[in-house]
């Protein structure tokens, strides 16, 4: 007979929601360095698990939560790419009358933060290897998986991983020394190096 898992309450996403807040800013920060865009990126990620996935068991929340994170952020990225890529055109450009008198350096505002000066092809270059990184965590074996997201993403201790896992802290040692050589491994062979 199958067992089925007990749906989360409220009160169990709310809760997941506000301790989890703080360290996918902090994560999205890390990745956009831009500290409204990481709001709106860990808000999104928020309301879109609340509304598709609010009704999932409370053990699954952590995962889903982390992938659409990282969608959320990968999406922002092709946004930005592709707003830069429209107003690189010169054709952009032109005056709304177009009657030839437009002066392209009296309309440019130089770009404040150092984010926008980062080149499109750095840009796509860290979000690729972004995008590699997750591929590599997401075929690890799933206790793997769980317990190097926990320690790492969450950024939770060998304790209160071992609490949410339902296993020993040795246990949580041992899938997060395989996970970490695994993706190193993984990393490597792809030429990436963290």
């Amino acid at each position: 007979m199958r067992r089925t898992s007990r749906l989360a309450t409220e009160k169990e996403l709310s809760d997941f929601l506000k301790g989890v807040e703080r360290r996918a800013f902090k994560r999205s920060i890390y990745h956009v360095r831009d500290e409204e865009a990481a709001l709106d990126i860990v808000q999104d990620s928020m309301m879109k698990l609340a509304e598709h996935y609010g009704d999932k068991p409370p053990n699954e929340l952590p995962m889903l939560f982390q992938r659409i994170l990282s969608n959320c952020t990968l999406d922002w990225f092709r946004r930005q790419k592709t707003r830069r890529a429209l107003f690189s055109n010169l054709s952009d450009f032109e005056a709304p009358d177009d009657d030839g008198e437009f002066d392209l350096l009296e309309n440019f505002v130089a770009p404040t933060d150092s984010r926008e000066t980062e080149s499109a092809e750095d840009t796509t270059r860290r979000a690729q290897v972004f995008h590699d990184i997750e591929e590599e965590i997401a075929k690890l074996p799933g206790r793997q998986r769980e317990a190097f997201l926990m320690r790492y993403w969450e950024e939770l201790d060998v304790a209160e991983t071992a609490a949410a896992m339902g296993c020993s802290e040795g246990s949580v040692k041992t899938h997060c020394s395989r996970a970490v050589h695994a993706l190193s491994k993984a990393l490597t062979a792809k030429g990436i190096s963290l």
